[in-house]
């Protein structure tokens, strides 16, 4: 395993990080262990979660990855060997039944999502902390052209990083994390906490992948001059990069057959950049998911790559991805269909 820097703090993170988003949904406590046991045996440090999970969210079961990951880490004694991130949700379409509905990044929401987290996973601190998306009314989880709504702007920024800094102060969390967040709320953290003698934010948790790369039109920059290193999640496009989903192929119990509400990575512009990719795996004798996520891993401004998985096949051959080191020919011909094809998911 290789390990990189969280942010400009002395933690060292695994390159490869345990996502959990199915816990609880695709897959049982159970499995969950099992995949925890494997990746950490395997070296990997770094658990990312979140208060809202399992996905696709709703009442019956958010919280549950989080109860899985609790009940895995009260039988063991390395609690401090592990980095463990989580995330407090804003205001949404699909959180109205958390917290009476109105879920803010205030203090009073931001203290009980945490207190709550902090029960489920049966610990006294949480190593990252994350905002889950922006409250404002902005481009997230593929929205484009932004439109002003400043009525919609909800809870400032300088006032959300004020109650995560008092949290600092408090030893509840240890790092400040942002997710799903657009260059200019990255520079507002980073300016308020300037400004403001606040803790800085350590990382950002925003798609990347062989058909999202916006990341590196506005982001990038922020993460080599601020070190704010990206968290990449979807790193295989809800699975599409493996290729089981071409030419209308409908494989049972995956997550775009189960959750139709998915659609950003099934477009048709998306489906043959897909072809491409996994004709230039199939020529280079590569693993088609290895080859997708050995490119995220190659990049120099990630900190860590979020893989998740359903079954210890999948699981395996993901973290395996970091020991693929790909040629300066097949990143070359990766380049030139991301030319032909840009963005076609962003």
């Amino acid at each position: 395993m290789e390990y990189t820097k969280l942010g400009k703090t002395d933690i060292e993170v695994s390159k490869i990080c345990l996502g959990t988003m199915t816990w609880g949904e695709q897959n049982t406590e159970a499995e969950a262990h099992e995949q925890l046991d494997y990746a950490v045996n395997a070296g990997i440090n770094f658990i990312d979660t979140a208060e809202m999970y399992p996905v696709a969210p709703k009442k019956e079961t958010q919280g549950l990855t989080e109860t899985y990951i609790g009940t895995w880490l009260a039988k063991r004694q390395d609690r401090d060997n592990l980095i463990i991130a989580s995330k407090v949700c804003a205001q949404a379409d699909w959180t109205g039944y958390m917290r009476d509905g109105n879920p803010r990044l205030d203090k009073k929401n931001i203290h009980a999502a945490l207190d709550a987290s902090l029960k489920r996973l049966q610990t006294d601190y949480i190593d990252l902390y994350q905002t889950h998306w922006p409250e404002r009314d902005t481009n997230y989880f593929g929205q484009l052209n932004y439109y002003h709504v400043p009525e919609k702007d909800g809870v400032p920024i300088e006032e959300t990083l004020g109650v995560l800094d008092d949290l600092v102060k408090e030893g509840k969390i240890r790092n400040i994390g942002i997710s799903n967040e657009t260059a200019w709320g990255c520079a507002e953290y980073c300016r308020v906490a300037n400004e403001q003698g606040l803790s800085r934010i350590v990382s950002i948790q925003n798609p990347y992948n062989l058909l999202n790369r916006s990341f590196e039109i506005g982001l990038s920059e922020f993460a080599h001059r601020e070190a704010v290193g990206l968290l990449a999640y979807s790193p295989l496009a809800f699975g599409v990069l493996s290729g089981k989903y071409l030419n209308g192929a409908k494989p049972e119990g995956t997550r775009l057959v189960l959750f139709d509400r998915f659609t950003r990575y099934t477009k048709p512009q998306a489906e043959a950049a897909t072809q491409a990719y996994i004709a230039l795996a199939n020529e280079n004798g590569l693993d088609p998911s290895q080859m997708a996520l050995a490119y995220v891993n190659s990049r120099p401004f990630l900190t860590s790559n979020i893989i998740g998985a359903t079954t210890m096949e999948q699981l395996k051959a993901d973290i395996e991805s970091i020991d693929v080191k790909l040629d300066k020919d097949t990143i070359r011909a990766i380049e030139t269909i991301h030319e032909k094809i840009p963005n076609p998911s962003p």
